[in-house]
Formats: C-alpha cells, sequence, structure tokens
C-alpha cells in the first residue's frame, strides 16, 4: 500500500504545501511513513478495531484521527450487517474510541459512523436520519457518502449519474 501511494504522496506535499493531506488506511506501517512524509491527518477505517497502533501514532504526530465504525473486511463486511440496535451499536463503538484517544492523549478524534461499510441501504438510510444521536459525544462528525452504492442502488442508476442524489443527502 505505502509504495502505490508514496510517490504520488511525496510530490504533492512537495508541490502544494499548503494544502492538507490524509491517509486512508488500516496499516500502521503506512500511516507512520506518511505521517513522516508530511501528512497531516490519519483516516482509519478500522477505527482501531485490531490495535491501538494507529492512536499512538496520532499522539506522536499530534495529527487528528479520524476512527471509521466497520465490520469484517472488504470481501466480508457486507454479510455482517446484523444489529441488535445499529445506532447503539456505533454509539458504543464509538464511546471505545473515545476512551482508546483520552488513554493515549489524543485531543483531535474524528468520528466517522462509516456510511457503506458493513451496513444495509436501509440501514445507511436510518444512520444518515440518525446523526444527530452521535452530536452528544462532543467530537466532530466525518460523513463520506458521496456516490455511494445505497445512493445509486436507492435511485436505480449508476456511480456517475448519483451526483443528484448525493447532493440531496448532502
Amino acid at each position: 500500500e505505502w509504495e502505490r501511494v508514496r510517490e504520488a504522496l511525496t510530490f504533492l506535499i512537495q508541490h502544494y504545501p499548503s494544502a492538507f493531506f490524509s491517509i486512508d488506511t488500516y496499516r500502521p506501517f503506512v500511516a507512520e511513513q506518511a505521517l513522516i512524509s508530511g501528512v497531516h491527518m490519519i483516516n482509519d477505517v478500522s477505527g482501531g478495531r485490531d490495535s491501538d497502533d494507529m492512536y499512538r501514532l496520532a499522539t506522536q504526530f499530534k495529527v487528528p484521527y479520524a476512527a471509521m465504525h466497520s465490520r469484517g473486511d472488504a470481501q466480508t463486511m457486507q454479510s455482517m450487517t446484523k444489529y441488535d440496535d445499529i445506532i447503539a451499536d456505533i454509539y458504543d463503538f464509538f464511546q471505545l474510541c473515545i476512551s482508546k484517544a483520552k488513554k493515549y492523549g489524543l485531543n483531535d478524534l474524528v468520528l466517522d459512523p462509516g456510511f457503506g461499510f458493513a451496513k444495509t441501504i436501509n440501514q445507511n438510510f436510518y444512520l444518515l436520519k440518525n446523526l444527530s444521536v452521535f452530536t452528544t459525544l462532543n467530537k466532530p462528525l466525518l460523513v463520506g457518502i458521496s456516490r455511494k452504492s445505497f445512493i445509486y442502488k436507492t435511485l436505480n442508476v449508476n456511480t456517475l449519474e448519483s451526483m443528484n442524489g448525493t447532493t440531496a443527502l448532502h
């Protein structure tokens, strides 16, 4: 993963020094190399589920850390959509993220409910409708819904034709 992004990332950081760059990875090695290269934020699709290393790195480099709720991996996540209460489950996950951040002295934690990751179409819409529940956690939310499958499948269009749906949901 690092070899795929290293050259382009280094070029962009050098040529756009005032830009803010984030590395989207769940691999601590990749995050660390990106931070050494000048990246300003970690966006972790695992939310630190498997290890606290990303919390340590974000604290060490004094960068924001976005912890996303997800289950499984790219191959298994769509078979892991059963929740007793999706909002409560994500809320509990976020509370765990906040506890880990406090443990490591990480101040800049961003919470991402993980639209499209181990969630059905209906669950994604329900989650979007109930986002306000997470404001009680007093952390910024990162909501990535642009051209997600729950939009284009609902509209019965392809991803290129889903921008109107994305715009309406934004």
